[in-house]
């Protein structure tokens, strides 16, 4: 690319002083970059978000007066209506979750009842609780900036040195954390925070739309055992809850803490005007199509560069952009190339754009934060680890590569711009998936619709057994706290006796081994895999142990701070890759073999040739080889094999049967059964996340013509986590609103044959092979005829019934 126009304000010093020429106005930006491609206008729809005015509101009479002096001295004269009245509830005693919009100031929702009563009470502590490092920093300066005598707000985490955790223990009154160091460090030393317990009087649990899934069910029983610890000491904490705007917020967050939760749901704080662009990157020209052999054989511009373009297009223009990008290697990807096209334009620009994510080394981390908040760096690629609530100021406008998995997630995304009450711009690039295409075709899907309801099972007996084991290590457990942890504890308690791991006595159940429960509330199988250098032996970052099989095999191409390393050797035992510098021209690709059984059925609805199931599979699934692709063209180089262990998954699925008969009326030859299942699986996984608050790389999928099971054409979709997460349950509620959103993604794609937009999925083991869309469409045609259809697009609960043995071939 070449970037043009280079705004003299980008090569200028830092900082948003008055040296800073004020940006481009969001619609005139947005003229600007579509004008880059001559011809073709990307922009598939404008939505225009209208400003609003604040409604403020007086102080509680209760506020002290120092702490207000404090929030007056960091410019807040007032608070608005919607934390006067969650700071009222609180103060009051309720639990209370507040779910506005971004940049709408939860965080004095929480902090004026928590700091007034710190102030009031010498003796009383906060346990805030965030889900990421970086967002607990933020709020730690937040509340230390406000300089008020005797709080000693301090954060306890992985990166706190050990020599100041026994000084936070005993004097810090004001704590801020994460789940995972609340389970692995506090809970489990509840004697050495027996005094910060005994006085604690609030816990905050901030952006809790985020605790969801399988880490949300960890999350929650975490709390309960929280609230166990304070009970032992006759404490009774209020809990005070922050949430982006999501459905139902009250019925999530008292599923989350075990309590009744009162919402305060009305945002009243002013907002700046945003415009806000779906962005469809056009498709290449014949030329640039991969070569027959490869398994793209219709492509459009990749998300990555067309969201690097406009990185670098937008830091030209010396506007103060954050991309958000889907993985850690893609922000590593858009930050390097809108680097070079910067340097290209003016040597030394592109040192204002850097990538930000998870794995970086504490050091790194602060650093960018640092320099992206003093304006030293005009553009971040970012991954979701900075869409949480940390302060960026002076932001104008935010990139959002792909899909983002929720609606919750895309306005706390687009939100990160224009915080100051200014004007913003916000983009969504789509990638060549179903989902992001269907959605810039489909606005009124993103517009104007609430936010999806989160999504966690406290009940999954694979999170509550572990759990409970950790209580018991904490402290004996007794027939009352199996009420406190809900239904199927009494059931999880009996198999963890049976299994040794608990003995019963006439005073509870006690853990029997010296050592503690090992268990990772993300679900993320083991320890994190160390990528090390192998010729200097330098920590370069981590990579989760469910993902080293797909991004650090040996071969793989990782990426670091805009470095290129290749894989030499990874050693699941120890837990480390080893790594060697290297600038390749092709990128890697994992591929793997998937099987699965059906243990049993929860519920499924009979609909004469078609089937619809809810029920318990076995999963095995293998990385067998990887393929190496030109970065250039996408052509395939060669596949090579890979030696790596199975990794075997009891889970949820959801499933659909149809009959060979039915098919073969609706014009689908036997012989194309297998292409127009596997079609119909790919759409169907990459539409989910539009029902449910998951991403596609949460979920699995499964189709064959003949399955042992269930002696018929199948579609499985299943939950990627021990015991499921509760996304197939959703998709077996609103079967019928998921796959005729699915049908009409397929069938309103411009493709002849096929491609990412639709029916091809970047993560098939199977490179894609085979796919048949037209007969997709009437596989689906063929379902949506027979499933019922209610007015709210759900199937309702289980219509047909339930057991425990697996109904076989459907009628024809």
């Amino acid at each position: 690319m070449k970037v043009q126009d280079v705004n003299p304000a980008a090569t200028a010093s830092a900082g948003p002083g008055p040296g800073r020429r004020q940006p481009a106005a969001p619609g005139e930006l947005l003229g600007r970059l579509r004008a880059r491609h001559h011809g073709t206008d990307p922009v598939t729809h404008v939505e225009r978000v209208p400003a609003r005015p604040g409604e403020p509101a007086p102080w509680p009479r209760w506020t002290p007066e120092p702490l207000r002096a404090a929030f007056a001295g960091r410019g807040v004269v007032a608070p608005w209506r919607h934390q006067a009245e969650a700071a009222e509830l609180a103060y009051a005693g309720n639990h209370v979750v507040v779910a506005t919009g971004t940049a709408s100031g939860k965080s004095l929702a929480y902090q004026l009842p928590a700091l007034a009563t710190l102030l009031a009470d010498p003796r009383a502590t906060v346990l805030y609780l965030a889900p990421t490092k970086a967002l607990a920093a933020d709020q730690l300066r937040a509340v230390a900036d406000l300089g008020l005598d005797g709080v000693r707000p301090a954060t306890y985490d992985g990166d706190t040195p050990r020599a100041e955790r026994e000084w936070i223990r005993r004097h810090a009154r004001f704590v801020l954390t994460n789940p995972d160091m609340l389970h692995h460090g506090i809970l489990p030393g509840h004697a050495r925070w027996s005094g910060f317990l005994r006085r604690l009087a609030y816990v905050v649990v901030d952006e809790c739309h985020t605790y969801r899934g399988v880490f949300g069910s960890h999350v929650a029983h975490v709390l309960r055992r929280l609230r166990r610890q304070c009970a032992r000491f006759r404490g009774t904490p209020v809990f005070v809850l922050a949430s982006a705007t999501s459905g139902d917020p009250a019925t999530a967050a008292g599923r989350l803490t075990g309590l009744p939760v009162v919402a305060v749901t009305e945002d009243t704080s002013p907002r700046g005007g945003v415009t806000f662009a779906l962005w469809e990157p056009p498709l290449l020209p014949a030329a640039a199509t991969p070569a027959p052999d490869a398994d793209l054989l219709q492509v459009r511009r990749s998300a990555l560069r067309e969201t690097a373009d406009l990185l670098a297009d937008t830091v030209a223009e010396g506007v103060r952009t954050l991309a958000f990008v889907r993985s850690r290697r893609g922000a590593e990807v858009v930050a390097a190339n809108a680097r070079r096209a910067l340097d290209e334009a003016v040597p030394g620009l592109g040192d204002r754009v850097a990538a930000y994510r998870a794995g970086y080394l504490r050091e790194e981390r602060r650093e960018l934060e640092r320099a992206l908040l003093h304006g030293e760096l005009l553009g971040l690629a970012s991954t979701n680890a900075l869409e949480l609530g940390v302060d960026l100021v002076g932001l104008d406008a935010v990139l959002i590569c792909g899909w983002p998995g929720t609606r919750a997630s895309l306005w706390q995304q687009a939100g990160r711009a224009g915080r100051s009450g200014d004007e913003a711009l916000a983009v969504l690039v789509a990638r060549d998936d179903p989902l992001d295409t269907y959605l810039v075709h489909h606005p009124e899907a993103l517009f104007g619709r609430p936010v999806e309801a989160t999504v966690l099972d406290p009940a999954n007996p694979y999170v509550l057994a572990p759990q409970l084991a950790c209580a018991a290590a904490e402290a004996p457990l007794t027939p009352a706290d199996l009420e406190l942890f809900g239904d199927g504890a009494k059931e999880a308690v009996d198999s963890l006796v049976t299994a040794g791991a608990l003995r019963q006595r006439p005073t509870g159940w006690y853990w029997r081994h010296r050592e503690r429960p090992e268990v990772d509330l993300r679900g993320s199988d083991g320890a994190p895999v160390c990528v090390v250098e192998a010729s200097t032996g330098r920590l370069l970052g981590t990579v989760d142990a469910g993902s080293s099989h797909v991004l650090v095999h040996p071969g793989a191409v990782y990426l670091h701070q805009g470095v290129s390393y290749v894989v030499d050797a990874l050693d699941l035992a120890d837990g480390c890759a080893l790594v060697h510098a290297e600038e390749p021209d092709w990128s890697t690709h994992a591929r793997d073999v998937t099987s699965l059984s059906v243990v049993s059925v929860r519920s499924y609805l009979d609909a004469g040739p078609v089937g619809l199931f809810l029920g318990e599979v076995d999963v095995t699934n293998q990385v067998v080889s990887y393929q190496r692709r030109r970065i250039a063209s996408g052509e395939v180089i060669d596949t090579r094999p890979l030696d790596l262990p199975a990794r075997e998954l009891r889970t949820v699925a959801v499933w659909f049967t149809v009959s060979p008969r039915s098919l073969a009326l609706a014009g689908v030859e036997a012989a194309d059964i297998p292409g127009a299942l596997h079609a119909a699986e790919h759409a169907a996984i990459g539409l989910l996340p539009l029902m449910a608050t998951c991403d596609r790389w949460d979920i699995g999928g499964l189709s064959t013509a003949v399955h042992p099971d269930t002696e018929a054409p199948t579609v499985f979709v299943y939950d990627g986590h021990p015991g499921g997460a509760g996304f197939a349950e959703r998709a077996y509620r609103t079967a019928a609103a998921w796959l005729r959103a699915t049908r009409d993604a397929i069938a309103e794609c411009g493709c002849e044959a096929g491609c990412p937009s639709c029916v091809q999925s970047p993560k098939c083991g199977n490179g894609n092979n085979p796919l048949s869309k037209p007969d997709a469409v009437r596989v689906l045609d063929v379902v949506l005829g027979h499933l019922p259809a209610p007015a709210d697009g759900s199937v309702g609960g289980p219509a047909g019934g339930s057991g425990a043995s697996v109904p076989r071939q459907p009628m024809p």
